[in-house]
């Protein structure tokens, strides 16, 4: 493979086969097949054999992306309108001076309990099930976290497409399978999930509202069909990721619960700073508890400061999200509504995200760069689904609406099907 006589997507010899080829024990070739595994160089189907990864597991979609030249608007980042997200320095201040009068030391709790109480409150005010608290650098880390302690190389995990570029990355990186889930404006769809779950997925990964990058949100009538659908499989691992809270005001209709091992996971990135670098996770107590274990062996915890902080932003109410969620709706029905007027179909039921399908990705990507607007190219959030443009709402002023929507007119014309596929 490293000297490119193998080609992604090579069908591997049978390890019997190819112990017989090269003279040694099965077991040998088969230690080498698992290691390959793990590296993320091969991948495994069950009877259909090993095969070459198409692409090297490590390689970020986050490099398929447009360099925005100078006096180029950039609508392509994902990242939240910095005057919507609270000053820090307060909460800071006073975390760090707790930590002054009593530092944390190797051996003390790795928990904040103020920021535990708060974090448990919020998820029993929204539904999810009672289970023990976690804290992990993000929602990234949580989900891998969680990924990682229960699945082996070689497991099949169901994702959203389109879904998270991060989370389609992290699990080939794993030396997991993936498995695509098609998505509409309500979530997965009930019968794309029981496929991919008949055929063995052993976990599901499930973003409940402000989808990246469709900004679908789940809504009651589909949790209660994606229940519907996990009662056939309790022993399926369920993860949610609800980076939205704080950005949205849609109701929450998690499937925490639905199957033995569950992880709900709730950051604070959108709403109140990427760098904070802050996800609570919850889960049944034998999912926590594993997480817990392992994060102890690796970077131990996170920031006590840091958690201490959160829980002041928390308990000072400094961030509106009532005030967010209408910011950001305004901008993104803005934008939908004005492509609509010219014909295009886009989507976008919450978040800072609008998802618009069109014929040539490719094409649209650098006509509208020409236009003056970088957006992000679909194939960073896809497997399966057609091709797409993703804008990313949160600096574009309302007055700016009309001049993007005819630069994508200008750039392609789509459909109308609300599934993204």
């Amino acid at each position: 493979m490293i000297a490119g006589d193998l080609e992604p997507g090579q069908l591997l010899p049978p390890m019997r086969e190819l112990a017989e080829r090269l003279g040694v024990n099965p077991n040998t070739v088969a230690a080498a097949y698992r290691s390959l595994r793990e590296r993320g160089v091969i991948e495994t189907a069950g009877r259909r054999g090993s095969r070459v990864r198409p692409k090297p597991a490590i390689t970020g979609r986050e490099a398929i992306r447009v360099d925005v030249p100078e006096g180029v608007r950039n609508v392509s980042d994902g990242n939240p309108d910095t005057a919507l997200l609270p000053s820090l320095v307060e909460a800071f201040t006073a975390a760090a001076t707790v930590a002054d009068n009593e530092p944390v030391l190797y051996g003390d709790d790795s928990l904040e309990p103020e920021l535990v109480r708060r974090a448990r409150a919020g998820l029993d005010a929204d539904g999810v099930p009672p289970g023990p608290v976690a804290v992990a650098s993000g929602s990234l880390d949580a989900i891998e976290r969680v990924l990682a302690v229960h699945l082996r190389p070689g497991d099949a995990v169901a994702v959203e497409d389109p879904g998270w570029g991060s989370v389609l990355d992290l699990v080939p990186a794993l030396g997991l399978r993936t498995v695509p889930v098609g998505v509409d404006d309500e979530g997965p769809l009930p019968d794309d999930v029981e496929r991919a779950l008949g055929a063995g997925a052993r976990a599901l990964v499930v973003t409940d509202r402000a989808q990246n990058p469709t900004g679908a949100a789940v809504s009651s009538a589909r949790a209660k069909a994606l229940r519907a659908v996990l009662a056939a499989y309790e022993e399926v691992l369920v993860i949610e990721d609800d980076h939205g809270h704080g950005i949205v005001d849609l109701p929450l209709h998690p499937l925490a619960g639905a199957t033995y091992h569950w992880a709900f996971v709730r950051s604070v990135a959108k709403a109140y700073g990427p760098d904070l670098r802050l996800a609570v996770l919850t889960g049944d107590a034998t999912t926590v508890d594993r997480v817990r274990g392992r994060q102890r062996l690796g970077p131990g915890w996170v920031s006590r400061i840091t958690q201490r902080a959160v829980a002041g932003l928390w308990a000072a109410g400094a961030v509106d999200a009532g005030a967010v969620a209408a910011s950001y709706g305004e901008r993104r029905d803005a934008l939908i509504a004005a492509l609509a007027e010219r014909g295009v179909v886009a989507h976008g039921r919450s978040g800072m995200n609008v998802w618009v399908p069109v014929p040539d990705e490719t094409g649209a990507v650098a006509r509208l760069l020409h236009a003056g607007w970088a957006v992000a190219p679909g194939a960073r959030f896809r497997m399966e689904a057609a091709p797409a443009v993703r804008i990313t709402v949160s600096r574009l002023g309302v007055a700016e609406v009309g001049a993007v929507a005819d630069a994508v007119v200008g750039a392609t014309r789509v459909g109308s099907d609300r599934r993204y596929a």
